[in-house]
């Protein structure tokens, strides 16, 4: 298994599906691409440094919380397929046990900020970077790319998101196969209209979800 998954290029992969896209245009070609992802980049600039900006205070009381709880680093950092294939590392806000390697071991603190969302907040820097987009499919590991078959274009011809239409859809409720096509769907009707409708889908499932209650019991 070690091997197969080694064998695995997504950079070369998205060389050949680059070659392919001249004839096949997974997108809406009504769209004016070149100037829309220009705009795209440039929303995710200023929208991403405003929030880095104004969440500063919290960003900074939440890392010494974490660090604090039980001496741990501050993030975990998983590697996930970003534009035409290139891995990255997709920050989050370390939610599990400094000794712990399985999500068995979420801490008290880690269960606020996965239930708040707030552990995905350090993606606002992959987005500064360039490695993200505010809005996008999501970012999937170089083991999962097979899984997604002759989809596998649609996921590195953009950068993935820190939120998306699986996110606004029913987030962890979404089955993996959903997960995908929901994924496609975006790919295919993408509009900046669409990308702050889903924006302002994820603010509002944020601000009036009680995030912070227990789960009840099924």
């Amino acid at each position: 298994m070690a091997g197969k998954n080694q064998g695995i290029n997504p950079t070369g992969l998205w060389r050949d599906i680059a070659r392919a896209r001249q004839e096949r245009r997974p997108f809406n070609s009504s769209q004016p691409r070149p100037i829309s992802r220009i705009l795209k980049r440039a929303l995710d600039i200023i929208i991403a440094a405003s929030f880095l900006f104004f969440l500063s205070p919290l960003l900074l009381s939440a890392a010494v919380i974490v660090t604090l709880s039980d001496w741990g680093p501050v993030f975990n950092s998983h590697r996930r397929i970003g534009y035409k294939g290139k891995e990255f590392r997709c920050l989050k806000f370390r939610t599990i046990g400094s000794d712990a390697t399985t999500d068995a071991h979420v801490t008290v603190v880690g269960d606020i900020l996965r239930r708040s969302s707030l552990d995905k907040l350090p993606q606002l820097i992959n987005v500064l970077l360039g490695q993200m987009s505010l809005v996008g499919p999501r970012a999937i590991t170089k083991e999962e790319l097979p899984r997604y078959g002759e989809h596998a274009y649609a996921y590195m011809a953009v950068r993935p998101g820190l939120t998306g239409h699986w996110q606004t859809s029913g987030h962890n409720d979404v089955s993996y196969r959903n997960g995908i096509s929901l994924d496609v769907e975006y790919l295919s009707k993408w509009t900046l209209t669409l990308d702050f409708v889903i924006m302002a889908k994820t603010l509002s499932a944020l601000l009036f979800r009680h995030a912070l209650l227990p789960k009840a019991d099924s």
